[in-house]
């Protein structure tokens, strides 16, 4: 555990380092949900909506625009090579990665969720659902993520094959985010989709590690 803490705090030093990077997510994921109030109008029922698909569908892209950097600095800087002769099980090593995206680019899109849903005119009663399904999704986009960074490591327009991976296997997610929404708009339950989300989550918590942890050893042979 000390290991797998060293890691995650290595890659946030780095990556507050370098702070326009950091702040790339968020950044895109504010300025795109703004535009849709003047693509498609100001009618507020119009916005409330569009409103959970939206902000879904832009967190999605927004996880996307770091997935690249994972593991390409330490790839780089022959850190990698050290990393999978050291005594830290790999799968450790993509846990730690994952988690430390998250923080850098999945935690500040549930802060910022909320901000936007008001700007899009989504009721109050689907505030609680919205950051309760982008808690639990939220780290699924990270950890399916390193999986799809582990395996473009190296590769040339590894950003764009990164998308063509990962981004079909986003869609449970945006799925069932963005019905857990709606179903709270609506009066349904939303404890269906959540315990869904919950199990993708749990899920994905032990395989993606071990699938990153193959491909990584892969592209450092």
């Amino acid at each position: 555990m000390k290991a797998f803490g060293a890691l995650v705090a290595r890659d946030l030093r780095l990556a507050l380092r370098q702070g326009a990077d950091a702040a790339m997510a968020v950044l895109f994921f504010v300025l795109a949900v703004a535009l849709f109030p003047f693509g498609v109008g100001p009618e507020a029922n119009v916005l409330a909506r569009i409103a959970p698909g939206v902000l879904w569908v832009m967190a999605l892209l927004a996880a996307l625009l770091s997935l690249d950097r994972m593991f390409l600095q330490d790839h780089e800087d022959g850190s990698l090579e050290l990393i999978v002769l050291s005594p830290v099980p790999l799968a450790l090593v993509v846990l730690a990665k994952a988690l430390a995206h998250w923080l850098l680019a999945g935690l500040p899109l549930v802060v910022a969720a909320p901000l936007l849903a008001v700007l899009l005119q989504l009721p109050a009663e689907g505030f609680s659902t919205l950051i309760g399904a982008m808690l639990l999704g939220t780290p699924v986009l990270s950890l399916v993520g390193a999986v799809g960074a582990a395996l473009t490591l190296g590769a040339r327009r590894g950003g764009v094959l990164i998308a063509l991976l990962v981004l079909p296997l986003y869609v449970p997610a945006l799925i069932f985010g963005a019905a857990a929404v709606e179903a709270s708009l609506s009066g349904a339950s939303v404890r269906p989709h959540l315990l869904l989300l919950g199990a993708l989550l749990a899920a994905a918590l032990p395989l993606c590690p071990l699938a990153g942890a193959a491909a990584l050893r892969q592209a450092a042979e």
